[in-house]
């Protein structure tokens, strides 16, 4: 059985930029401890969420350096280190390892479409330069690549390969996972609105950037799951999922930083081309919010 190191809700912390354009170190490590003290059980900069790709390789290394510095070890951190190259891949692996990482995720980011072969020598070559585990994580809408389950299976042989994130958002791809890999490997939710269905497909994990804004929520249903109270766990789901589907389908960094603002947090600004969310889709968001019951409390917060 490969090494298990992360579980339950890992959380993802945007990436803000101030009104100059550059990002915003300690508001980004103010929103990195919202996330620690309301319960998250791992934190991952620099993924979708983080805008990973529009970072240039400096501020990619001083979010990663600020956030192992805020966790200060209190949860282990997963950090995004993919690049098209797989020169650049191993140069932030190397360095989120030398920072202090517990574990580094890797997509397979290309202009052309890889082989499956091409795939393999990639993260093959990657793990060869670092000693901390890798989650390969395979998510087509924001790659355009697709690891099928043999190919992940073939990963997988890697040693440093040890955890799978799958956000293609099929369901019945969980099922066969688990039923291919069997229950010695961990696999980990990347969509959202299969929070539930995940977890009873068997996901040791749910990566998600939902605790930014509903951390007790999405903390609970994870706890309901572990517990086996299906009950509980299906009435915290459908409290959460219009919320869920919303930031998936706004796009999570513009949705993130929305629902902060609504909340009264500070979430900074996007990076261009992002824009944030219209006038329409923020009262949407803020209507989704004072419908969840643990927000509703806090009406009198809302701009």
């Amino acid at each position: 059985m490969k090494d298990n190191l992360f579980k339950g809700v890992i959380a993802y912390p945007i990436t803000p930029f101030d009104d100059n354009g550059q990002v915003n170190i300690p508001l980004f490590k103010r929103l990195v401890e919202r996330l620690v003290i309301s319960g998250s059980h791992a934190i991952a900069p620099l993924g979708s969420t983080g805008v990973l790709p529009y970072l240039s390789d400096e501020e990619k290394e001083a979010v990663t350096e600020a956030t192992i510095q805020q966790v200060s070890g209190r949860v282990p951190t997963l950090v995004g280190v993919s690049n098209l190259t797989t020169e650049k891949t191993i140069y932030h692996a190397r360095f989120a390892e030398k920072s202090g990482a517990t574990a580094v995720m890797i997509i397979p980011m290309s202009y052309w479409k890889l082989t499956d072969d091409e795939i393999v020598d990639h993260y093959d070559a990657v793990a060869s330069k670092i000693s901390i585990p890798i989650m390969a994580y395979n998510n087509p809408a924001t790659s355009g690549v697709d690891m099928s389950p043999a190919l992940l299976k073939r990963l997988l042989e890697i040693p440093n390969v040890t955890m799978i994130k799958e956000s293609t958002g099929d369901i019945q791809r969980m099922h066969h996972l688990r039923k291919e890999l069997g229950e010695g490997v961990a696999f980990y939710n990347g969509s959202n609105p299969l929070a539930l269905a995940a977890f009873s497909a068997g996901a040791t994990g749910w990566c998600t950037a939902a605790p930014n804004l509903i951390p007790e929520l999405n903390i609970a249903l994870y706890n309901a799951i572990q517990q086996n109270d299906l009950e509980t766990a299906q009435s915290l789901f459908y409290q959460q999922v219009d919320l869920l589907k919303f930031i998936v389908a706004k796009g999570l960094p513009r949705a993130v930083k929305a629902g902060l603002h609504l909340l009264g947090e500070d979430g900074g600004t996007l990076r261009s081309p992002l824009k944030p969310l219209t006038e329409g889709e923020t009262e949407e968001l803020k209507h989704i919010l004072l419908r969840i019951p643990e927000k509703s409390h806090l009406d009198h917060l809302f701009i």
